[in-house]
This record gives C-alpha cells, sequence and structure tokens, in this order.
C-alpha cells in the first residue's frame, strides 16, 4: 500500500475505523424537516478504510507538511513564530478545553478571569484603554475597527462626508481590502525614497473627506516610520482617526506601543505575536483595541469584573454589536495568554530586540548577493530584490522553487509590490545564528547558481514529492474535487 495515494484509493468497500452502539433514537424522514432538494437521494461517497489505514494514512499526509516545528519559516509580512508546548498543554486543561459557551457564568469563572486578564494585558502591550477578543482573525479585526471609525463618524455626524480612508502603497493587501468592504473609498500613499509614508503627499490628500489612516508601524518594508507623530498630527487636525494594523508588533513589544505613536484603533494578531498555531486556515485570533473616546463602540457581548465575579456585559447602545459567535476563538486566547505570562513585560521586549538582530543579521549577510531595497537598519524583516538574477534570466520565483529543494520553506516573494521581484524575510526571534547562517549559506549558494548553472534554479525543486507545476494550467484549471472512476 501506498500512502502516497489519495484516501479514496485506498478505499476498499465494507472497511469501517469505527464501531459504534446501535442508536436508540427513532429515525425520522428528513423530507419532513427539510426541503427534497437538499436532502441527499444516495449515501456520500465516503472513503471506508480501517482506523490503522486512517492513522497512516493521516501521519504520512502529517509528515509532508511543513511547519515551524520541523523547519525554518522565514515566511516575511506574516510573522510564523514557534509555538511554545506549554501553550498547548495550558489550553487542554479540562477547566478550559471542555466547558460550553452556554454554560452559566458562575461555572467558568476561571474561562472568563482569563479572558478579562488577557485584556488587560493587552492594554498594556498596545497602549490602547479597551479590548474587545472577539474578532477571530487579523483581517475581521481590522474590518471590526473600520466598522467602530464608521459609527464614531456617524455619531459625530459627518459620517456620511468622512469617506476616505487612506492607506500607504507598502500596506498589507487585507488594509484595502477590509476598507472597501466596510464601504470607505481608498486613497493610496506613495513611499518616499526611505521606504515610508511620503508626508508631503499625506498632507494632500487629508482632509474633511478623511476618515481615517490604516498604517503599520514598522511598516511592510521592516522600516520603521519615524515620521509617525508628524503622520498622526496631521490625520487627527483634519478630523480622521489613526488604525494600526498589529501584524508588525513582534518588532516593537516593550519598545513602543501604538498608542505612545498616536493610534486609536489597533488590532493584533494573536496567531502572529503571541506564538498560538498559525496558518491552514485557522482558527486565529484579532482582538481589537481603542483609546477611551472609541470604548462605547467595541463589540457586545464585553467581558467584565464585577467585584470578585466574572461576566458579559451587553448594555452599551452605540456598540457595534456581535462580530463573532461565542466570545471569539477562546483556545487560541488561552494560548496567547499563557505565552504573555510565561514571558512577562522583560521577555516580551528581548523577543522584539532578538527579532531585530537576526533581521540585521541575515541582511547584512545577504547584501553581497543580492539587490537590497532600502539600505537603512530594518526591524523584524526585510526585502531582497531578484532583479540582479532577472538580468540574468532567473526570477525571484525560481529561486524560492529551489529553496524547497534544501528543505526550507520560501520567504514571502513578489510583495511588497512597490519592490520589483521581491523576496521578503522575516526570521522570527527564536532561531539560532546556526539556522541564519544556514539559510544564509543556501540562498549564497542558489545566487552562484544562477549565474553558474541557472538550469538548475529554473528548473527546481528536484527533491520535492511534486516537481515544478504549470502555475497558469493550476490556477485556471482547478480540481477540487475527487471522483472515482
Amino acid at each position: 500500500m501506498d500512502y502516497n495515494d489519495l484516501i479514496f484509493e485506498i478505499s476498499q468497500p465494507g472497511r469501517i475505523a469505527s464501531s459504534l452502539p446501535e442508536s436508540d433514537v427513532a429515525s425520522i424522514d428528513l423530507t419532513a424537516k427539510f426541503p427534497a432538494h437538499l436532502v441527499r437521494k444516495a449515501p456520500a461517497e465516503l472513503p471506508e478504510v480501517s482506523e490503522p489505514q486512517l492513522m497512516r494514512h493521516y501521519t504520512a499526509l502529517s509528515n509532508k507538511n511543513f511547519g515551524v516545528d520541523n523547519g525554518f519559516y522565514p515566511l516575511g509580512s506574516c510573522t510564523m513564530k514557534y509555538n511554545p508546548k506549554i501553550n498547548e498543554d495550558v489550553a487542554r486543561l479540562a477547566g478550559f478545553a471542555k466547558i460550553h459557551p452556554f454554560q452559566p457564568a458562575e461555572t467558568v469563572q476561571g474561562a472568563f478571569e482569563l479572558m478579562y486578564e488577557l485584556q488587560e494585558d493587552l492594554k498594556v502591550i498596545s497602549g490602547m484603554d479597551a479590548i474587545s477578543l472577539q474578532p477571530a482573525a487579523g483581517a475581521q479585526g481590522e474590518w471590526t475597527g473600520l466598522i467602530m471609525m464608521k459609527a464614531y463618524h456617524q455619531k459625530n455626524g459627518d459620517g456620511e462626508t468622512r469617506t476616505k480612508i487612506l492607506v500607504p502603497d507598502s500596506a498589507h493587501g487585507t488594509n484595502p481590502s477590509s476598507a472597501f468592504i466596510a464601504g470607505f473609498d481608498v486613497i493610496e500613499i506613495p513611499s518616499n525614497k526611505e521606504g515610508t509614508v511620503d508626508l508631503e503627499e499625506l498632507k494632500k490628500q487629508v482632509g474633511p473627506d478623511t476618515a481615517g489612516l490604516m498604517l503599520t508601524n514598522p511598516n511592510t518594508l521592516g522600516i520603521f516610520e519615524k515620521d509617525i507623530l508628524a503622520m498622526s498630527e496631521i490625520v487627527h487636525e483634519a478630523g480622521g482617526l489613526l488604525y494600526y494594523d498589529g501584524a508588525n508588533l513582534n518588532a516593537i513589544m516593550g519598545k513602543v506601543t501604538p498608542g505612545a505613536m498616536g493610534f486609536d484603533i489597533v488590532h493584533l494578531n494573536l496567531h502572529k505575536s503571541f506564538s498560538t498555531p498559525h496558518g491552514g486556515g485557522g482558527p486565529g485570533s484579532g482582538p481589537v483595541g481603542v483609546k477611551a473616546f472609541l470604548e462605547p463602540y467595541l463589540p457586545i457581548p464585553r467581558i467584565e469584573r464585577k467585584g470578585e465575579q466574572f461576566g458579559l456585559a451587553e448594555n452599551y447602545p452605540l456598540s457595534i454589536g456581535r462580530v463573532k459567535g461565542y466570545f471569539g476563538n477562546f483556545g487560541v486566547n488561552v494560548r496567547a495568554y499563557t505565552y504573555i505570562r510565561t514571558m512577562g513585560p522583560v521577555g516580551l521586549r528581548q523577543v522584539a530586540e532578538s527579532a531585530v538582530l537576526h533581521a540585521n543579521y541575515l541582511r547584512k549577510r545577504l547584501e553581497p548577493y543580492f539587490d537590497v531595497s532600502h539600505k537603512q537598519f530594518c526591524k523584524h524583516e526585510f526585502v531582497l530584490s531578484g532583479l540582479r538574477q532577472k538580468k540574468l534570466g532567473v526570477r525571484t520565483m525560481d529561486m524560492a522553487k529551489r529553496l524547497l529543494d534544501f528543505g526550507y520553506y520560501a520567504p514571502t516573494v513578489y510583495f511588497p509590490l512597490i519592490v520589483e521581484e521581491a523576496m521578503m524575510i522575516e526570521p522570527t526571534e527564536t532561531e539560532t545564528k546556526e539556522t541564519l547562517d544556514a539559510f544564509a549559506d543556501t540562498l549564497i549558494q542558489i545566487a552562484k547558481e544562477v549565474e553558474e548553472t541557472p538550469e538548475v534554479v529554473l528548473e527546481a525543486p528536484h527533491q520535492t514529492f511534486v516537481k515544478r507545476m504549470d502555475e497558469v494550467q493550476a490556477a485556471r484549471k482547478l480540481i477540487l474535487t475527487y471522483k472515482k472512476e
């Protein structure tokens, strides 16, 4: 038996992987409960395998998967941190793992206390006055923050006129997308030659129609926006608000807060900065924080403390309402809380310092072999350009595929869009110098291959289970189902 086969190909009629007692619940006619067109006419074509076959199949799949537990994951723009196993141990405690959102509040006081304390910790880390843990991911946190921004302007009587969100050209793609979905017009602000927001262009675009500015700092190039206080003053004087995309918080934890930079709203990616599992579609967690004047607009229910008891409060008439079922992705919040309490203030500060040190070390090692988008010191990530290699007929995508042959997950490529042939690298704080050197040596080897044996790179990957695919065909002719012949 080949465990490279699909589970449908392993399937044989009559095999089962479970043994359930006979049901003592009376059967019902589904057509009496549901429209006939929604009721299946024949049994679902599910694979039929034994339990050992099932376990071996999924174990084989897991061995093919790549994650932070089995390799270096230098994915720029999207911090992929190691997940300490103590987080998993705590999240599996029965008092957290075996409770239900519909339980009476007095029976889940430990869970409410944890969420309340997590809110308090995130207030300190972000410099905000109030936090909601509801949003399920960063993108939903962005949307939630923008809806609160819209509600605030409407309450002030200028909701119809403040229709524009300013977004730097180096922003994460979710920023303009979230603004559009929230009903705003998106105005792009160009970067200057240093890779930061062009203040003169910002001044030209700000006006009575400005709802706010969306920004992450450090920005997507890994560069700290040193003029952030000036930007804050420009936007606030025009009556707009500042929104902080927390995707790059890992670079500044314990050093400076978004609140100190002048931001009014922030979302925090717990699945990035606070070491909870990340990828595969979720679940994530994207809490939003606000300054005091926006607190009435936070989602409800709110987790509050009343004496020695914790509970849910909904009496907030200006609230934008509920944005997530129940109270957010609780298991993710437990993991993030564990990480914060394990690290403490000194540890979180060291995280930022180590992440910045590692990024700058890698950047300096690679500078002689690749074009670097900006020469100044970076923060947690940096952007290389493959223009030098492109002139020799090899693109960044080719080099990224060649990296797979050496067991590395490729960095983010072709983003940010303002850097041609971009390769964005973020090493995070937990990697050793040996790992960083090995990765740098590999990229240097690939750069030399481009000059000496470019066909090796152009035909990569050579060592992976699936070799180079036709990406155009893969995108245009999707095969999303398996049909047994």
